[in-house]
């Protein structure tokens, strides 16, 4: 098992998605919203991915298929 910690951004028509849920819902990772800030026109999030490392790469495409800018913070993977 991993963790993954990333920087997430997005812009104002994902706002009213709910990105996280699906992303726990799709992929066989727990999610943790460490810091977040979402208004009516962006959202910035720093998001943990606990789970195999596949699972988390998979994720982690899929966030970025949506428009969704991901970057990994430094330190980002613990492994377990």
């Amino acid at each position: 098992m991993a963790i993954m910690r990333l920087s997430l951004r997005f812009t104002k028509k994902l706002v009213p998605k709910p990105i996280i849920y699906q992303l726990g819902h799709d992929f066989k990772v727990v999610t943790n919203i460490r810091k977040a800030n979402i208004d009516e026109d962006l959202g910035w999030m720093v998001l943990e991915l606990d789970g195999e490392m596949d699972e988390i790469d998979r994720a982690v495409e899929d966030l970025a298929k949506q428009g969704i800018k991901v970057d990994p913070i430094e330190g980002d993977i613990v492994e377990g």
